[in-house]
Order: structure tokens, then sequence, then C-alpha cells
């Protein structure tokens, strides 16, 4: 796991000095070393920091060339199955000079071209540099674990791991994508390949981009999606439950052993919830001593503290178990350091939960396992049985039900009423905001620049994973919604970000793609049965896990948002939010702002999330705009 960045300038040659500052925004992606490439010109240049893992000698070290070939590497990220590709290459001829698999994934384009992702198996943001075609070859993993950034004008082409290395390489910020702010209120992040900052955009998820470099205009840099997730679980090719579990079982523990190969300790992050649990159980009689194991929670009560339930699995697997519980406090002080470590506005609030946790680590291992991506391959939210439930009302009612349903009660009417539309017209993903409220906080100009027709916008690229899932049935249609939306542009970001910043490594083995692909085959009435999501993982575990653990509700880094705005962020909200300075002021209503802080002291509607929401954009804005 580390950091990567390049530059290739069009006339003028890179300053070192200047790239080196780039690089250096972000030291804790390799706090073991770093490095720095460039061509005769200085034109080009490729840039590393190392988070060793893999053959922690300097062998190891990045930026790496090939020089036989005229080729060099800045890659981030892990290829498990490093070993295997070594040994066919090894049949080929190639001969290798370190046991990193850094050296594996430039050998294995030399060989293979780009066609060289159709044999990783990992997480992966990779630039090469290809002396010979005169090109770069840039790549991110199939889910985007890890991160890709990029930036291209009449003067350079610039890419890196964060946004942050991008902004300290350009002469002055760049101006906000306006129309971006309205997706960020609808989903709390901002899906697709734009982000708030015009110009700079992430390579997407399966995509891979080549930048022919006889002159760096637009039409050079092609972008090709490599790879996409595909439903193949209608009823007719149904092979019966069992099958389904046992193969399950089979993908997740192979997973769990290829994300074993580390050079240095490994632990896991325990939740007490089924999904960190279950990594526990299936890895617990693969390794000879103790597994490390960390948890965290708040002092808040039992709806805010899951880490009784993590203490369970340790003593059950006997397990090295570490436990912090931290305060409304330390949660206040970190969330300018949060915004700063993030780069986009991003309302996981977790996040923070997980950065402490991932500091706990820290302290004993260097890598770490984790249960996320569980819930959108498995169907494991209770939203989408909701959804469900949604559509069988929808197949009585029709079109026309909404005017029967409008005449009853509110809080039943919103729900029913939704049932009159299809699902691509009502699901918005698992971090959604009702528009009524976030339209109650646009000013007038403000919603008329978001209506134009030349703004950069996310409507067209959620519009478009529908038209992709047309004839899949409804729950597929949302979990492949939320894989493309919710799961790289909220949980993963949050994931990179904050291990990171911990220089830690984390490893998710329910995203192994042949896991997601097998559990895409999976039918949908498989995944949710009896009222029960993620079924085939939770008749997977009986047996190996306490039927507590497997059947308990779920409740994924819990944080009491609510009551700390009533308490220890009160003043703080109401002294960013309501102040002279208010960057939000441009765009919203100080009086609806005030009406939201006034309605949620007072416990007359609770509007933790939306006044989230606006703290985390205020302190985005103040931090990247003049």
């Amino acid at each position: 796991m580390c950091g990567i960045l390049g530059q290739i300038n069009v006339n003028q040659p890179i300053i070192k000095s200047a790239f080196e500052a780039m690089r250096d925004t972000m030291p804790y992606r390799g706090p073991d070393s770093s490095g720095i490439w460039f061509d005769k010109e200085k034109k080009i240049g490729l840039a590393h920091l190392r988070l060793s893992i893999l053959d922690p000698t300097p062998a190891g070290r990045q930026p790496r060339e090939e020089v036989a070939h005229n080729c060099v590497i800045s890659y981030n990220g892990e290829v498990y199955n490093y070993l295997e590709i070594r040994a066919v290459l090894e049949t080929k001829g190639y001969t290798f000079e370190t046991g990193s698999d850094t050296e594996v994934v430039l050998k294995a384009y030399i060989e293979y071209d780009v066609d060289c992702l159709q044999h990783f198996n990992g997480m992966f943001a990779i630039a090469i540099w290809d002396g010979n075609k005169n090109e770069l070859f840039l790549a991110r993993d199939r889910l985007g674990i890890k991160p890709l950034y990029y930036l291209q004008n009449d003067d350079k082409f610039i890419f890196a791991s964060e946004t942050k290395a991008i902004l300290k390489g350009l002469d002055e910020k760049p101006a906000l994508n306006v129309q971006l702010i309205d997706s960020y209120m609808s989903f709390g992040y901002i899906p697709g390949e734009n982000t708030l900052h015009q110009g700079i955009k992430r390579l997407m998820p399966g995509h891979y981009a080549v930048l022919k470099c006889e002159e760096v205009t637009e039409n050079k840099l092609t972008i090709t999606q490599y790879w996409d997730l595909k439903f193949n679980n209608s009823s007719s090719q149904d092979k019966g439950f069992d099958y389904y579990v046992d193969g399950s079982k089979k993908l997740l523990e192979s997973a769990i052993d290829l994300r074993l190969r580390s050079d240095v300790p490994l632990g896991i992050f325990l939740s007490g919830g089924i999904d960190s649990s279950a990594v526990v159980g299936l890895l617990a009689d693969r390794v000879e001593e103790p597994l490390k194991t960390f948890s965290i929670g708040y002092d808040f009560g039992k709806g805010f503290d899951e880490t009784p339930y993590a203490q369970i699995i340790a003593d059950k697997f006997k397990t090295d178990h570490h436990e912090i519980k931290i305060t409304p406090t330390q949660f206040k002080e970190f969330i300018p350091e949060y915004i700063a470590l993030m780069d986009e506005p991003v309302t996981e609030a977790a996040a923070i939960s997980l950065f402490f946790v991932a500091k706990l680590a820290k302290e004993k291992v260097t890598v770490a396992l984790s249960g996320e991506g569980s819930d959108e391959i498995f169907a494991g939210y209770d939203l989408y049985q909701y959804m469900n439930v949604l559509d069988k009302y929808r197949a009585i009612v029709g079109q026309t039900g909404s005017n029967f349903f409008a005449g009853i009660a509110h809080k039943v009417s919103k729900y029913l009423t939704m049932a009159t539309l299809p699902i691509e017209k009502r699901y918005k993903g698992m971090s959604t905001y009702p528009e009524h409220e976030k339209e109650a906080l646009y000013k007038a100009e403000f919603k008329s620049e978001i209506e134009s027709k030349n703004q950069v916008s996310s409507r067209n690229y959620t519009e478009s994973l529908f038209v992709k899932t047309k004839n899949e049935d409804t729950l597929s249609k949302m979990l492949y919604f939320d894989t493309k939306t919710w799961l790289v542009d909220d949980l993963l970001i949050k994931a990179d970000r904050m291990s990171m910043a911990a220089s830690l490594e984390l490893r998710v083995p329910f995203l192994d793609y042949r896991l997601v692909e097998f559990a895409a085959t999976i039918p949908s009435k498989h995944k949710i049965k009896k009222g029960e999501g993620k079924y085939p993982l939770k008749k997977m575990m009986e047996g190996i896990l306490p039927n507590d653990i497997i059947y308990r509700k779920k409740m994924g880094f819990p944080t009491p948002l609510k009551l700390m705005f009533q308490n220890e962020l009160r003043g703080y909200a109401e002294n960013l939010l309501l102040s002279d300075e208010t960057k939000l002021l441009q765009f919203f209503k100080k009086c609806r702002i005030e009406k939201l802080i006034e309605e949620h002291n007072n416990d007359k509607f609770d509007h933790h999330k939306t006044l989230w929401q606006l703290v985390v954009l205020e302190e985005w804005l103040r931090r990247n705009t003049d």
C-alpha cells in the first residue's frame, strides 16, 4: 500500500523540488521510503511513497525501471496472486530480482500488455511509462478499492493517489463544479468520474487509460472499461441454495488465504457483526499464533458500542484483542483533519471511528483485514427488503395509486406513494437524502445555476447504471447501483483514506472479484430469505459463529451524531454554519439552516444527517476554495 504520482509536461521540464512537494502532500501513504524517476528531458516524472508489505528490502523500492524494456512503474496496492503469475512468467523466460509483486506486475505488462489486468487478483492503482510506445498506462482495480485521480490541461497531465497532490502542482485552485454540490446533497458523496474540482477526475473502477504522448491533448487520452459486474442469476439457472453456500464459502476462504500473503504483521478489524466475525472465524484455524483483533466504540450506551459483541468473538477464537473508546471531544477535534485526509466531501461519520481503530491497530500490525463489501454482494441492508416490498405494492396499485395514497397519513403515504414509482426513479442508493429537504435549503439563484444545461452532473452516470441492468430483477439493480456508487465513492474511499492516514494497509476479502462475480450468479430469492438479508453468508457461518452474532441486527460503526449535535457539537455547528464567513450561504438559505439547528436542538425533528452533511461541506469549502 503506497502513494503514487506522475506528471507529463508538454513543453517545460518538471521542476524536481515542486514535484517532490506534490509527492510529500501525502507522506502517511508511504513512510518507509520514497522515490522519483524522470526521463532524460525531465518532461515525464513518476514518484512513489512506500509502505513496505512484500519484500521490505531496498530492492522493492519504486519507481522500478526495466531498462531492457524501457518501462517504469509506480504502483499502489497488492496483486495477491503474484506468486502464481510469477511462476507462469518464469516458464516464459522471465527472471526476477526481488520478492515483490511490483516486479511481477511490470513484467506481466511487458508480456501481456493491457491484458495483464485480466491476470491480476488484487487492489491496485498502476502507472507504467512505456518508453517504446511513448505512452502512459494507468489502471485501477475492478471494484475501486484503490483510488486514482488525474487532471489534463494544455500544459500538463498529472495523476495521483489523492487530489491534494494534484492541487499542489497547480498555479491556482480549480473552480468548483457547482452542479456537483447538488449531487453531494443527494447522496452524501459524489458518484461518478467528476469531483468538485473542475478538471480533476477519477479513473473509474475496472478501467484503464492510455495517454499517447506525441502531444498531450484531450483526444490522445483513451479510457477503456476492462471489467464489469454481470448478474447471471435467473431462476432458470438456479443450482440450488446449498450450491451457492458451498461455492461462496470456498471462494471466501480462498480470498482470505491470498490476503494472508505479507512480510509484516497482520490483524483484523472486528466489529462483532457477522462480516468481520466471519473473517475471524474462517481465519483462526489458518494461523499458528493468536489473531490480533481491534475494535472501537463510543461511551454512549449499548446503541453506540459494539465492543461487547466483538469480545464474544475474541473470546471464542482466543484472539489477541485490543479495543479503544473515543469521546465526542476527540471526534470534534478530528473533524478538520478528517476533511483534509478525505480530499473529497463524504458524509461518512464512521470514517472517524475507522481512523482511530486503524491508529490503534498500527501499534501492533501493518496490515489489517475487514468485512467491507459483504452487504453489497450478499444483500445485507434492510433497505433492499423495503424496496422489494414496495415493488409488490406497485404491482397492485400501479401508477394511479398515488392519488389514493395521498389521502393517507403522511408517514404511511410517503412510502406507499413511492410504490407507484419504478425502481429506477425511487432508488438512489444506501446514503440518500430527501429531495424536499435539500430543495428547501437552496437559494433560487443556486437552483437556477444547477439546472442550467452546461453544468457537470452525476445524473447521467447514475441513470446509466439502471440502463445497464434494465433486464435484471429489482434486487440485482440495487446491488449493481450500490456497487458502482455507495461502495466505491463512500465506503472504499473512507477505508483507503482512514487506513492510509495511519500508514496501515487494509485488505477486503469479500471484494475478491471471484467472490463478487460468483455472488452475482446467486438468484435473488436465495440472498434474502425469511426476512434475513445475506442469507447465504449467515447459513455458511452457522456452526462456526454463535447464532446471536449471526442473526443480530446490523450496527456498522454506529456514531452518536444526534446526541453530539445537541451537546458537544452544538456550538461548533452554529458557529461554522451561521457565521459571516460561512461559504455555504452562497448556495443555501441561512434561515433554513437556522431552522434545522433549532428543530434538532429542541428534539422536534432529528436533522443530524443533514447537519453533518452541511458541516462536512462547509469545512471542505473553507479548505478548498478562496
